[in-house]
């Protein structure tokens, strides 16, 4: 607005409830609306209106309402109406009806004491009873910054209706100053838009001689669109939402907080570790003044929930709703777009079929045609390529996405599709998820970064004599592998059969075989790849891939290692791909953020290690030195657990467990008091560091060159210190 407005309505709003700073915190109703014309240009002033809202008039205490017909009404017209909407539309009507019996002027705009009335009040009752609010309240002159245009000195918090007229040396006797607690009378809601008024025309003339331009606009409607990791989010205008119904979208959210401008894009739903709504969103607003009318409130309710909010920052902000795919801008460009989530989607999904699922109907209410055909479909993919199931379709309007949404459950191929409402936000945070690193970082550092420095990835020259089956049903047993391989079976070496468990201890879909020779895995993986496979009594039936690796990369993904994921040839190989898929298990680690350990002096030196163990042995972390005669664990003692987030199950085949003395021919380790000190132990079952204490525990005084019977085997027992090493699940030291 580039002129000044011809009127002002000076508006107040009344609720049952808190009154001052806290109008509209505590949820009460509106009960009273007081409102009086100021004319700009003739600088008179019109009649007091009042408007009582019938409903709310049960709130008031009969003490009140005695003293209210005792006095009489101070105002010039009262009026009543039955409920919100009624009020609403009647003032609306009555404010037009005065403006246009004037005859001086037609523009009018709204004139509050703060923002308070309109958006804490007003467009959240409004909102929450799903009301249409007229054009009117959508724009408004704040009074408080009007005044500090001229007074800028003044604290906007301190200023109010009895400072401002103070400062403009105006009679402010008969203003009724209470507790924000308290709720307000009407005749002090009345004396306050009086006040107000007289303001209003103290500012016009000089030396002041102040215009009305550039009202306070209230946001229409929520703007969706896209955000950039790139961009720059002020950690004041971020606020976090707690306990949204699993179903809520944007849209449900920007209602929450209707009254209140926020950014374009800038609802942004949280996911959790399975990719589902976790009731939590983050909402950024255009600037800090709205964040903080955000807060309060704090615990309103969203149908029969009452949703928590708190201050977040920018950073936070950005994890969730940030992108950097141009894909996905690409995808989300398109103005006025209605998102839809699938997911449940067989793999081998195309867009054909996704536009087939919502093109079929029996009735024309029933085909929904998606938005720019192909265009509007978007697979979600891991980084080699491999589709995840899910996927967003774009529709042109919320009637179309409303009867796609209405195939929930329905089947496509032979896999019923879950649909869900979905937002930019989340389609940015789905693709961040499963095409780059996790978007918070909760889990300790990887094992390979507390490794010692050597090269992680195996040799050019590996012997690849090991099988990798990934896609086995979940309920596949070692039993179901074995009779998979069929005659392959009587290759596989001793304890050669490793499947890979989740964080949750549950079967991955992956497991890892070793075969006596390279050229028997070989043609295990051209016969196998890709066969059927069928779980326990011939359900979960599924096709299996079979792959050739070789026995470090196998040991390497056990011990929670990655691999480069860069498809090669069969039969070439760099250290650029090893053609390895990433692991299949997406969830977030439950470790704790960080680990802190004194330092510990290394048990043998690096030459004895690369004599004693396997390539892989150099990747084991520096034992953990433990002091005898401690009961079970000490409490002082510092052992590092391994959260690596895949762990390799106990073997399987053959069914035999023995131990192994290592060498005798190896250095004396200086920290070892004799020779022997050292036990391989192939195939142990690992199920905590605790458990491999009190396996050893009444061992640690064994004569020198005694040998002591364990319930599973032979060990070697002289070293007092009891180091427990973690390499491998293979090795322990007692």
């Amino acid at each position: 607005m580039t002129a000044q407005v011809d009127y002002l309505a000076v508006l107040f709003a009344n609720t049952s409830g808190a009154s001052g700073d806290l109008l509209g915190s505590d949820e009460k109703e509106l009960g009273q609306l007081v409102w009086q014309l100021v004319d700009l240009k003739n600088k008179t002033l019109g009649r007091v209106n009042e408007l009582l809202i019938k409903q709310e008039l049960c709130d008031l205490t009969e003490k009140q309402e005695e003293a209210e017909e005792d006095n009489g009404s101070l105002t010039d017209s009262v009026s009543t109406a039955a409920n919100l909407e009624s009020a609403l539309n009647q003032f609306h009507l009555t404010l037009t009806n005065e403006v246009n019996s004037i005859g001086a002027g037609t523009s009018v705009c709204l004139c509050t004491d703060g923002q308070l009335h309109i958006r804490q009040v007003i467009h959240p009752q409004a909102a929450g009873k799903n009301l249409l609010v007229p054009e009117c309240f959508f724009s408004f002159f704040d009074l408080r910054k009007e005044f500090r245009k001229h007074f800028p000195a003044s604290d906007l918090k301190a200023v109010d209706v009895h400072f401002m007229a103070e400062s403009l040396n105006l009679p402010v006797d008969e203003l009724t100053v209470l507790d924000s607690s308290e709720v307000l009378p009407r005749e002090a809601a009345v004396q306050n838009v009086k006040a107000m008024a007289s303001i209003a025309l103290a500012l016009l003339p000089e030396p002041l001689s102040h215009t009305f331009l550039y009202p306070e606009r209230v946001n229409e409607k929520f703007e969706t669109g896209t955000c950039s990791k790139m961009e720059k989010v002020c950690d004041n205008s971020v606020i976090r939402a707690r306990g949204l119904p699993w179903q809520s979208s944007d849209q449900d959210i920007a209602r929450f907080f209707r009254g209140l401008n926020i950014a374009k894009g800038g609802a942004a739903l949280c996911l959790n570790a399975q990719g589902r709504r976790n009731g939590e969103a983050l909402v950024r607003f255009i600037n800090e003044e709205h964040r903080d009318l955000a807060l309060q409130r704090h615990k309103h309710h969203m149908g029969n929930r009452y949703i928590e909010v708190y201050k977040a920052t920018g950073e936070d902000f950005l994890k969730i709703a940030g992108g950097t795919s141009n894909e996905v801008a690409l995808f989300l460009s398109r103005e006025d777009q209605v998102i839809v989530r699938m997911r449940g989607l067989p793999f081998t999904a195309t867009q054909e079929q996704v536009l087939a699922f919502f093109g079929q109907g029996e009735g024309p209410t029933e085909v929904c045609d998606v938005s720019g055909g192909g265009d509007g479909i978007l697979f979600v993919r891991y980084p080699d390529g491999r589709p995840t199931g899910d996927a967003f379709v774009l529709f042109s309007c919320e009637e179309h996405a409303q009867s796609a949404l209405k195939k929930h459950k329905e089947i496509l191929g032979k896999r019923y599709i879950e649909l869900f409402k979905s937002t930019a936000a989340e389609v940015q945070q789905v693709l961040n998820r499963y095409s780059s690193a996790p978007l918070i970082s909760v889990a300790p550092a990887p094992l390979v970064s507390m490794l010692p420095t050597v090269s992680l990835l195996p040799s050019p020259g590996g012997v690849r004599d090991c099988l990798r089956l990934r896609g086995l049903p979940y309920t596949a047993t070692i039993e179901d592998i074995l009779t998979f391989l069929g005659e392959f079976t009587r290759d596989i070496r001793p304890h050669g059969v490793h499947m890979v468990l989740n964080q949750q201890g549950r079967p991955s879909g992956d497991c890892f075989i070793q075969i006596s020779s390279p050229e028997r895995a070989f043609m295990a993986s051209q016969r196998l790849h890709k066969q059927m496979m069928s779980g326990p009594r011939g359900v979960n039936c599924r096709y299996v891939e079979v792959f050739p690796c070789s026995a470090e990369e196998m040991g390497l993904v056990l011990m929670g290692g990655t691999l480069s994921h860069t498809p090669t040839h069969t039969h070439s190989r760099s250290r650029s791909g090893t053609g390895l898929s990433p692991p299949p298990c997406k969830s977030r680690r439950l470790s704790p953020p960080t680990y802190s350990f004194a330092g510990a002096p290394p048990v043998m030196s690096a030459e004895a290690a690369a004599a004693l163990y396997p390539p892989i042995g150099q990747m084991m972390l520096a034992p953990r030195t433990m002091a005898p005669g401690h009961p079970y664990y000490p409490a002082s003692t510092q052992v590092y657990m391994n959260y690596a987030a895949y762990y390799p199950s106990p073997p399987g085949s053959p069914n035999t467990l023995g131990y192994y003395p290592s060498p005798s021919h190896l250095p004396t380790p200086p920290h070892l008091t004799s020779p022997g000190g050292l036990v391989r132990m192939p195939g142990l079952t690992f199920n905590g560091v605790k458990d491999l204490i009190s396996a050893v525990q009444g061992y640690q005084y064994a004569s020198d060159d005694g040998l002591a019977m364990h319930a599973h085997g032979l060990m070697h027992t002289h070293d007092p210190a009891r180091t427990l090493l973690t390499q491998s699940k293979e090795w322990v030291c007692i």
